[in-house]
This record gives C-alpha cells, structure tokens and sequence, in this order.
C-alpha cells in the first residue's frame, strides 16, 4: 500500500465527497494538523463536531470522525460549506506575510493558516499581526 503524499488534500478531499454524497459524518485517519483543521472549521461553525478515537485495527494510529453541518430541511437540506481548495502543497508551499494574507469571497469564507501561534483564519492571524502558510480556503 502506497502512502498519501498529501494528507491535508485527502482530508479535504474527503469531507468534499462526503458533502456531495449528504453524508452526515466522514472519518480519515487522524494527525495533529487535521485536528487542528476541524478545530478552525468547528469554531467558524462550517461542521457540528469532531471527535478523535483509536484505530481499533491499528495499535497507536487515531481516527478523526468529523460531523458534517447542513442549513435547512430535509428536503432542502444544503450543505455549509461551500467549496474547500487546497492552497499550499507539498510540492509548492505558499507563505505570506501579515500583509498578504487571503480574503476569501470578499470576507464570506476564511482562510485556514498555520502560524508560529498555532492554526488559524486569516483574519485572527490578521489581528495578532502574523503571517504564515496558507493551508486551504473554506467557503
């Protein structure tokens, strides 16, 4: 079995297909940068929940189970998000300054980047005046 060579773009990926598909959860194997990642997407409310677990086919290896969130009725039911796009990949990591830091649909979506104070939007990157790599863009 080969190794994902971009973990994040699986992740992403992941929660895209699950979306689409109108599933109510999606689970992937956990890191601490996806963990970080659902932490940002829950706190700016574009999934209910997530959870990490053990594997329980693979000693030491955890399981991130993420609760997709979804706006109106059963019928009509939409998901939240919008769009994920991967911005930095390992083969072309993207690094801005405080300056240069995204706006994503005019201010509608966030931009999740990892900085010397941990992950997070744009726009608290924005306030606490960092700058850093700029993992992907939600809307």
């Amino acid at each position: 079995m080969t190794g994902i060579t971009d973990p994040i773009a699986d992740m992403l990926t992941r929660i895209r297909n699950a979306l689409m598909a109108g599933h109510e959860k999606v689970s992937m194997p956990s890191s601490k940068m996806k963990v970080e990642i659902a932490r940002v997407l829950k706190e700016e409310g574009y999934i209910e929940d997530y959870k990490v677990t053990p594997d329980p086919k693979r000693k030491g290896l955890n399981i991130l189970t993420i609760k997709l969130k979804y706006v109106g009725e059963r019928r009509h039911r939409r998901p939240v998000i919008r769009g994920l796009e991967r911005v930095s990949k390992p083969g072309r990591r993207i690094y801005v300054g405080k300056r240069e830091l995204p706006w994503v649909k005019y201010g509608m979506g966030i931009a999740i980047v990892t900085t010397p104070k941990g992950v997070m939007t744009a726009q608290r990157a924005r306030k606490l005046g960092v700058g850093g790599e700029v993992i992907c863009k939600v809307w």
